[in-house]
């Protein structure tokens, strides 16, 4: 196999093949996240065709948040059983189907199950569960700078491609931004058939940071496989821990995907900027958010991540707040865009390690993935509630107090978190 000869080659120049599998990782994750980007540029286009309100529009964008989020723990467990490999080229070509069969949609309930259930189904395969898992199975040291790269690549890919999809949609109609994520979804398959593979063992390595090699843990029934996240949930929830990071990552979703990946682009419109030019604004926050999200992951190897995360929410709160009062203006837009794009995602790094410093390491994948469902929650809730308050109140402004403001509670909430301590400590692992 072409991996096998590479991880070969790579090892005679002292080189770990975990790194091929997060630049893999990190390509699956760009565009898949650019597919959950590409509805943000396409809402006024359906708007013109088909005369259905941003409020219907938002509804199937909040179906496919919650799918996308709580996906998460039953994808861990997926991968656990059927391999990494198998769930994300299922998952892509899943993706694929939704976006072809949108072409032919003509009504709205057509919108609802392939924009919806069979995108949202198709992503939350590939959502940050599948950093987590890569992370955690592939390093041991440098870990938290793992999730950081992998995390940027799907905030990154959210809304660097948005530019391109915007001109696209502008120049030649909506239907060509379908066929540009279609394309880029191919592309990520091909890479990952030719280079992912499940384990370290599967090529007799350790993971990265360790000197022996650790079997894989024995197989169990798809039965079982299905049952542990659910396991996994009645264990967590009886922690304040758990809740507390799902609490924080729920204001999280909703102060980013559901919020400014969704809406930003229609919101620019209201005053009068073109969806190219906002799609722009976009992209300087993906490119923000690139170096944000990869400092915040070495900073969780170094840093207490309880005031990481105080720092991320409270300053985020006071972006979204900031941005009502920018005027729109070409220097508001671009302080904003800096500023915010520099604590777009970078919560994650922090919570997956605060996730498997406390739960373990072979519980990592499960909970954080439980964690996320929290965040999608917040994601619906911000994509349906600010397409409702434009619908209802004709402005998205009340939507952006409203996140500011449960930002700075989520900054409050982080601090709560009792400092050391393993809810269900992991054994030590070799350096």
């Amino acid at each position: 196999m072409v991996s096998t000869a590479l991880a070969s080659t790579l090892a005679r120049r002292n080189i770990h093949y975990g790194w091929v599998v997060v630049a893999a990782t990190f390509l699956t994750m760009l565009v898949t996240a650019g597919a959950m980007g590409a509805p943000g540029v396409l809402i006024k286009p359906l708007q013109d065709e088909f005369g259905w309100e941003t409020s219907q529009i938002s509804s199937a964008l909040a179906i496919r948040l919650i799918l996308f989020g709580f996906m998460g723990p039953f994808a861990a467990a997926f991968m656990n059983y059927f391999g990494v490999r198998k769930v994300i080229v299922f998952a892509l070509a899943l993706i694929g189907a939704g976006f072809v069969g949108s072409l032919f949609m003509t009504t709205l309930w057509q919108l609802l199950l392939l924009w919806g259930i069979v995108v949202g189904f198709g992503t939350g395969l590939t959502a940050m569960v599948l950093a987590a898992t890569i992370s955690s199975r592939w390093f041991t040291k440098h870990r938290g700078l793992v999730v950081g790269m992998l995390s940027a690549s799907s905030a990154t890919g959210q809304l660097v491609f948005l530019p391109l999809m915007a001109e696209l949609t502008e120049r030649y109609g909506w239907r060509s931004t379908v066929f540009f994520v279609c394309a880029m979804i191919m592309v990520a398959a091909l890479a990952v058939l030719a280079f992912m593979r499940d384990r370290p063992a599967d090529l007799n390595l350790p993971a990265f940071g360790e000197k022996q090699v650790t079997p894989p843990p024995a197989s169990t029934s798809l039965g079982a496989a299905l049952m542990t996240p659910i396991t996994v949930l009645k264990e967590i929830s009886k922690t304040s821990t758990f809740w507390i990071l799902f609490a924080t990552f729920f204001i999280c979703g909703l102060s980013t995907n559901g919020l400014i990946q969704t809406h930003f682009v229609t919101l620019c419109g209201d005053f009068g900027i073109v969806p190219v030019a906002a799609a722009s604004v976009l992209a300087v926050m993906g490119i923000f958010d690139f170096f944000g999200t990869i400092g915040s992951g070495w900073l969780s190897d170094r840093f207490d991540n309880r005031w990481l995360l105080f720092w991320y929410y409270g300053l985020r709160g006071l972006s979204l707040l900031y941005l009502p009062f920018s005027d729109f203006s070409f220097y508001g837009l671009s302080i904003f865009a800096i500023f915010y794009g520099l604590d777009w995602i970078a919560t994650v790094p922090p919570t997956v390690k605060i996730a498997a410093d406390r739960f373990g390491r072979e519980k990592t994948g499960l909970v954080f993935g439980w964690v996320f469902a929290g965040h999608q929650l917040g994601a619906a809730t911000a994509a349906y509630g600010a397409g409702l308050s434009r619908t209802e109140l004709s402005s998205y402004l009340p939507a952006f107090f409203v996140a500011g403001a449960f930002c700075l509670l989520a900054s409050i909430l982080a601090i709560t978190l009792k400092k050391s301590g393993l809810s269900n400590p992991a054994p030590a692992a070799a350096h």
